[in-house]
């Protein structure tokens, strides 16, 4: 059995929606599909789920919603009218977006995320209608019914563990199971949201839950590719990644998946492929546990994503001061401060933090709580770095890597700023200013694929 899921351009229209539905009928294993809201059309387009968004925030403010009412259901009347679905079909997705606003909700978080979700649900329950109109036996599968739990956190959600064995017991269904992604419910009964990728997430949890041989992510790229093609001209695409180098990359700025989206699948030990809906016989990019080491290719990807801030601390005899770095951090969870990466030396060490993290009226009262409590001999906020990643299975046992990386950053023209090596046997990561984000990606490109770049 596989399970697939399609992203929000892959269902934008109805012409968009007749692929998915060849790609469905290919192959038979293809017995669960997950599905997102219906996304951009064009460029200038709007998502659904900020159409609905809209929509939640005029209600919050108690202004007429009869427009922006009218532009969601015309998105998915053109879905259906494309495959002449019977009107009497259409009405409860219709009714469904009407009532929203009818029904009580314990906050204004959870009507957000009852909102939200209601482009995932609407988009399964007409999917699995026009299946069935078509004569492709289909069931739209309810994340309440299949008894996927979840977290009361809104916008946050975490799937509860005994999901799964709920879950498992749909793996034996006869109909084709249509299921919509980015929410589940509360043990209350309230619609709570994934994360960014949620749908995404969705499919790793039914792909976990049902022990699939695969798991399908369809998306708008052939595959996924060693550098952002917005910096490198025409980069290579990786045939295959690892579950761990997938997550560091996620991390450092790739945009395919959010970091922790494929969480579920990596704990199933279900490997995944990225697919493109409208290239479909392409192989794609395959994402599992384990891959075969090719010596010549160290490097997998290169990610890089900018925001990022370092606050400097310089400390004579820093290493023999027990619970110095401890002082620090506790001093940053009592701002509900979270860092990505602490570079160190025997008398300095650099935190690593997201600029929206360290707010202009945090900043000053976070610098003055660290003097107080550690007395450094030198402590600074350096602002606008951007990190940049190499990442690959072969980092760790590649003689020379470090300094061709070096190398190659600084032909380019750039100073590094920070470097962390070695709190992951599959990365290296470089600390430049954002400004020299792009020349650093390039060089390192250069140096590793051996390939021009724009």
């Amino acid at each position: 059995m596989k399970v697939a899921k399609f992203g929000g351009s892959s269902l934008a229209s109805s012409n968009q929606l007749q692929k998915v539905i060849d790609i469905i009928r290919g192959d038979s294993k293809r017995r669960a599909v997950v599905v997102s809201a219906p996304g951009k059309r064009f460029a200038d387009d709007r998502k659904v789920t900020d159409l609905l968004i809209d929509y939640a925030n005029v209600v919050l403010k108690k202004a007429n919603p009869v427009a922006i009412q009218h532009a969601i259901l015309a998105r998915y009347q053109e879905i259906a009218t494309g495959f002449n679905l019977p009107a009497s079909e259409f009405q409860p997705i219709h009714d469904h977006i009407m009532q929203l606003p009818d029904h009580d909700y314990p906050s204004a978080d959870y009507l957000l995320d009852a909102f939200k979700a209601a482009g995932e649900d609407n988009n399964a329950k007409l999917i699995a209608a026009i299946l069935n109109h078509l004569g492709m036996p289909s069931h739209y599968l309810s994340p309440r019914e299949a008894g996927l739990l979840v977290s009361a956190t809104p916008g946050d959600a975490q799937v509860l563990p005994e999901s799964y064995a709920q879950l498992a017991a749909f793996k034996k269904s006869k109909t084709l199971l249509i299921i919509p992604g980015f929410f589940g419910y509360t043990k209350d009964g309230q619609i709570c949201t994934f994360s960014r990728g949620g749908s995404d997430i969705t499919g790793a949890i039914f792909a976990r839950a049902f022990k699939a041989e695969l798991y399908e992510n369809f998306t708008d790229v052939d595959a996924i590719y060693a550098a952002n093609p917005n910096i490198v001209a025409h980069p290579a695409a990786i045939e295959h990644l690892t579950f761990r180098e997938m997550r560091e990359l996620s991390y450092a700025g790739f945009s395919v998946f959010h970091d922790e989206a494929l969480i579920p699948a990596i704990e199933g030990g279900v490997s995944v492929r990225v697919k493109n809906t409208n290239h479909p016989l392409k192989p794609g990019t395959l994402i599992s546990a384990r891959k075969i080491y090719d010596p010549k290719r160290p490097i997998s990807g290169i990610a890089s994503d900018t925001g990022f801030l370092g606050i400097y601390i310089r400390k004579y005899l820093m290493n023999k001061q027990v619970g110095f770095v401890f002082k620090v951090l506790q001093i940053l969870a009592e701002y509900g401060i979270s860092f990505e990466h602490i570079p160190s030396g025997i008398d300095d060490i650099t935190i690593v933090i997201r600029e929206r993290e360290l707010t202009p009226e945090l900043e000053p009262k976070v610098i003055k709580a660290i003097k107080e409590a550690i007395h450094p001999d030198d402590i600074r906020v350096i602002h606008h770095y951007a990190l940049v990643m190499i990442v690959g299975e072969g980092i760790q046992d590649h003689i020379g890597m470090m300094a061709k990386a070096t190398n190659s950053i600084a032909q380019a023209g750039v100073s590094i700023v920070t470097l962390d090596h070695g709190a992951s046997p599959v990365s290296i990561m470089f600390g430049v200013r954002e400004k020299d984000e792009y020349n650093a990606v390039r060089g390192l490109y250069k140096a590793f694929f051996n390939t021009e770049t724009a």
